[in-house]
């Protein structure tokens, strides 16, 4: 993705199911790609391209230890989209509490107007 921001590169990656399973088993432990296969339904070829995005996306490193490529999680980027995300959470948050507020306000508005309704007061 030539051109492409970090953060994009990152949430691109984790739009895929099978790449986030990835990335679940690899916070247990690191491993191979044979590894990763066993829970999946797909093979090893295409696990193996999962696991080029995830790189390329920086979620992940690979390291060879003789014959053996295991992969190993990154956390650093989940750590930058969680915060991207935790902005919006924020903004969500405020405005949900000044909706509580706002239908707080008119519910006692209403349960006013319903008592003086059920209470009239004589006039003369």
């Amino acid at each position: 993705m030539a051109g492409t921001d970090q953060l994009s590169v990152v949430f691109s990656a984790l739009a895929d199911p099978t790449r986030r399973a990835i990335l679940v088993e690899l916070a247990e432990r690191d491993a191979t790609v044979t590894e990763l296969t066993a829970p999946l339904t797909i093979s090893m070829p295409a696990v193996s391209r999962h696991l080029k995005v995830l790189e390329r996306a920086a979620l992940i490193s690979r390291s060879r230890s003789g014959k053996w490529r295991a992969s190993h999680l990154e956390a650093a980027p989940l750590r930058e989209a969680s915060d991207w995300i935790e902005r919006y959470r924020r903004f969500w948050d405020s405005s949900l509490t000044r909706l509580d507020a706002h239908l707080a306000a008119v519910q006692a508005a209403e349960r006013t107007t319903d008592r003086a309704a059920d209470n009239p007061k004589e006039t003369d």
